[in-house]
């Protein structure tokens, strides 16, 4: 695949939570970003997140996949509701449900997700978990392109945090915390400003960070 901008400045972004929304408020608090967040994505109606965006003024809403047969048409739903905000940008930011091959051909190198380890070691929901439970002395952050993939897209940022030997889960998250609320919003400025240039699976972020 040849070298790339993924996308220009001046996009509409989407952000998609399932929760506490700490990564979205990371988003909200940059004044390079803020601007450019248009939605607020919530598969779980009443969370956090959700107070967040109101708090700050953006749009919001909730599509839950338990009012639809089957995954397809919960995937055609999200995608039809983006569509038609004319939201150019993803970003998943504690969204805990996987979207098919609609949403992520639709939205190829222009979604962004933040991931709670060092991948390709622990994909999946529960990175921190895993990573404890396998004893590693080091673990960190990755933001990462979306693919069809559960976890798989190009990496764009990576940071590495070092697992104490007294760590326990209530120790370790809140470090991995800081370090989304610092890559996260890095990567999103990056995209925003057509600043990711993507060569196969090789990410490299031009001009000033």
């Amino acid at each position: 695949m040849a070298a790339s901008m993924a996308t220009s400045m001046g996009g509409r972004v989407a952000v998609l939570v399932s929760g506490s929304g700490t990564n979205l408020q990371a988003l909200l608090d940059d004044p390079a970003v803020r601007p450019s967040i248009a939605f607020v994505l919530s598969d779980r109606p009443g969370v956090r997140a959700l107070e967040r965006a109101a708090t700050a003024g953006v749009d919001a809403g909730v599509i839950e996949p338990a009012a639809f047969p089957d995954r397809g048409s919960f995937d055609r739903a999200v995608l039809e509701e983006l569509e038609g905000r004319g939201i150019d940008l993803l970003v998943s930011a504690g969204y805990m449900r996987l979207l098919g091959p609609a949403v992520s051909r639709a939205y190829e190198g222009r979604w962004l997700n933040v991931h709670p380890a060092l991948l390709p070691s622990f994909p999946g929901m529960h990175g921190v978990r895993d990573a404890l439970a396998y004893g590693v002395k080091v673990t960190g952050v990755t933001v990462h392109l979306v693919d069809e993939g559960t976890d798989t897209g190009p990496v764009v940022l990576q940071e590495a945090l070092e697992v104490r030997p007294d760590d326990t889960w209530d120790t370790l998250e809140p470090r991995i915390h800081e370090l989304e609320h610092r890559l996260l919003p890095r990567a999103v400025r990056a995209l925003l400003e057509g600043r990711l240039v993507v060569q196969g699976r090789a990410v490299r972020i031009g001009g000033a960070s």
